[in-house]
C-alpha cells in the first residue's frame, strides 16, 4: 500500500508539474506580448528550465530509482508548491494591468480635461473678442444724447442681447471650471448689507423691466461685515434670482428675505429665502434640478430660454462655502428657494466710505497693447471720453518698442491684452518689467483678456502686472482702476 502511495504521488507530481510547466510557457509568451513589460522578459524562461529540469529528476527518480514516501511527499509537494506560485503570480499580474489600465483611463480622461478646458478658455476668448468690441461700442453709440429715441431703443436691446449672450457663454466656462477645479474661496472682509444692496438693485432692474413686484427684506439681526466670499455669494443669489424673474409672467411677484438664523462666538448662520410666483416646478423634476443642462421641458425652454446651467452652477457654488440649498414648488403655484450660508462674523466694524469720487484722468497718456482693430478703437474711444491721450501697439513686441522707445515717464499706464501674435501680454509684461529705466518697474500695467479664471488672474500677476480687468471692458471699472493705480 505504502508503495502505492509513493508511486502514485511521483507520478501526479510529475503530471502537476508538466501542466506547471505549461502554465509557465503560457505566462511568458503573454507577458511577451505585453509591449510595455518587453524589456526583460526572458528572465521568465528561467524557471520554465528550472521546472524542466525539476520533472526530468522526478521521472527518474520514479522510474529509475527507489523512493521512500518522504521523498515522494517532498517531490508532489514540490509541483503542489510550483502550482500556488503560478496562481498567485497570475493573481498580482492581472492586479498590476488593471491598475495600468486604470491608470491609462485616468490619464485619459485628465488628458480629455485638460484638451475640453484648453478648447473652452479658447473659445470663450474667441467668443469674447466680438462681444467685447458689440457692448463697448454699442455703450459708446448710447453716450450720443442726440440719438433718437427709436434708436436708443433698438441699442439698449442690442446691448441686453449681447449681455445675454455673454451670460450663456459664462455659464458654459464656470461650469466647466468649477466641475473640474477645486475651486478656492476668495475669503476676504465684506460688507454683506452693500453686497445684498446690489443684488436688489440688479434685481429690482430685471423685474422693473419685465413689470413684476419685487419685494426685499434684509433683516435687523444681520451684522454689516462678515468675511467670505462676496462674489460668489453674489453670483449664486443672482442665479436664483435670474430664474425667478425669467420664470415669472407679467404682473407676478419676485420676493427676497435675507436673516442671521443663529451665531456662535465666531460665525453667523445665513438664511436667503428667494420666492416667486412663477410657472412652477413639477415636484417629480425637483431631484433634477441642479443637474447639468437640465431643463424641465422643451416648451419651456423655448419659451423662457436659457442654458440649464444656472442651477447646476448655484448649487456648486453653494457647496462650495460649505452651505445649503433647498427647494419646494408645485406646478403653477411658484417656487420658494432657500439658501444657508455659514460666514465669519467681524465685531470690529471697517469703515467703508462711500464711492470714492472718480479720479481725473484727463491728460494721461495710456499705451494699449490690442492686436484687434475693432477692440482698439472700442478702448481708444472709451480713454478718449476721459480725455486720455492713447497710442496703440498691434502686438506685445510693438508694445514694448513703444515703451523703450520712449522716455521714462512718457506713458502713466498700460493696458495689455492677454494673446497677441509675435509676443504675447505676458512675455511684453516681463519683458518690460526687466528693462534697466526707472519706470519700468513702477508702470501700471493692467491685463485686459476674455481669461478671467483664477490661474488667469494668478498668470497675470506673477507676470509683474497690477491689475487683471475681464473683457467686455466694463468702462467704470476700467476707470476706476486707472484712477486707483496712478493716484500717488
Amino acid at each position: 500500500m505504502t508503495q502505492w502511495l509513493t508511486r502514485g504521488m511521483v507520478y501526479l507530481g510529475s503530471l502537476l508539474m508538466v501542466y506547471n510547466i505549461f502554465c509557465f510557457v503560457r505566462y511568458a509568451r503573454f507577458i511577451r506580448n505585453m509591449k510595455s513589460w518587453n524589456q526583460k522578459n526572458c528572465i521568465l524562461y528561467i524557471p520554465i528550465a528550472l521546472l524542466v529540469s525539476f520533472l526530468i529528476g522526478y521521472l527518474v527518480v520514479g522510474f529509475l530509482g527507489n523512493p521512500d514516501i518522504i521523498m515522494a511527499s517532498i517531490l508532489f509537494g514540490g509541483s503542489i508548491f510550483v502550482f500556488v506560485m503560478y496562481i498567485l503570480l497570475s493573481g498580482i499580474t492581472k492586479q498590476v494591468i488593471e491598475s495600468e489600465h486604470l491608470a491609462a483611463e485616468l490619464m485619459a480622461a485628465e488628458e480629455s480635461n485638460r484638451v475640453k478646458t484648453s478648447f473652452l478658455a479658447s473659445m470663450s476668448h474667441e467668443m469674447r473678442t466680438p462681444m467685447n468690441a458689440i457692448i463697448g461700442l454699442d455703450a459708446i453709440a448710447l453716450q450720443d444724447d442726440t440719438l433718437k429715441p427709436k434708436t436708443r431703443d433698438r441699442l439698449e436691446k442690442i446691448d441686453g442681447s449681447a449681455r445675454h449672450l455673454l451670460g450663456l457663454i459664462d455659464d458654459i466656462l464656470i461650469m466647466n471650471y468649477v466641475a473640474s477645479e477645486d475651486t478656492e474661496l476668495k475669503l476676504k472682509p465684506f460688507s454683506l448689507r452693500k453686497s445684498l444692496d446690489i443684488v436688489n438693485v440688479l434685481a429690482q432692474t430685471k423685474c422693473d423691466e419685465k413689470r413684476l413686484v419685487y419685494h426685499s427684506e434684509i433683516r435687523d439681526n444681520i451684522g454689516e461685515m462678515y468675511i467670505g466670499d462676496a462674489m460668489r455669494l453674489k453670483q449664486a443669489l443672482l442665479n436664483i434670482l435670474d430664474n425667478a424673474v425669467k420664470f415669472t409672467d407679467e404682473g407676478g411677484s419676485v420676493s427676497f428675505i435675507a436673516e442671521e438664523i443663529s451665531r456662535d462666538e465666531t460665525r453667523g448662520r445665513l438664511r436667503f429665502t428667494i420666492q416667486d410666483t412663477g410657472i412652477g416646478i413639477d415636484p417629480g423634476f425637483l431631484p433634477h434640478i441642479y443637474d447639468a443642462f437640465s431643463q424641465e421641458d422643451a416648451s419651456t425652454t423655448n419659451r423662457y430660454g436659457g442654458s440649464g446651467l444656472g442651477m447646476s452652477i448655484t448649487k456648486k457654488l453653494v457647496d462650495n462655502m460649505e452651505g445649503e440649498i433647498a427647494v419646494s414648488s408645485a406646478k403653477g403655484q411658484g417656487s420658494t428657494f432657500v439658501v444657508t450660508i455659514p460666514l465669519t462674523r467681524m465685531e470690529s466694524q471697517v469703515d467703508e466710505s462711500a464711492a470714492e469720487e472718480r479720479v481725473n484722468l484727463a491728460g494721461r497718456r495710456i499705451l494699449v497693447a490690442e492686436d484687434i482693430d475693432l477692440n482698439a478703437e472700442m478702448l481708444m474711444d472709451l480713454l478718449d471720453l476721459e480725455d486720455i491721450s492713447a497710442e496703440r501697439a498691434e502686438n506685445g513686441q510693438i508694445a514694448v518698442e513703444k515703451f523703450s522707445q520712449n522716455p521714462a515717464g512718457y506713458f502713466d499706464a498700460i493696458l495689455m491684452d492677454l494673446r497677441m501674435p509675435l509676443m504675447d501680454g505676458i512675455e511684453a509684461t516681463k519683458t518690460i518689467r526687466a528693462m534697466d529705466r526707472p519706470d519700468a518697474a513702477r508702470i501700471p500695467i493692467i491685463a485686459l483678456t476674455a481669461n478671467s479664471f483664477e490661474e488667469d488672474v494668478r498668470e497675470t500677476l506673477t507676470a509683474g502686472m497690477n491689475a487683471h480687468l475681464p473683457k467686455p471692458v466694463d468702462s467704470d471699472l476700467l476707470y476706476e482702476t486707472l484712477g486707483k493705480l496712478l493716484t500717488p
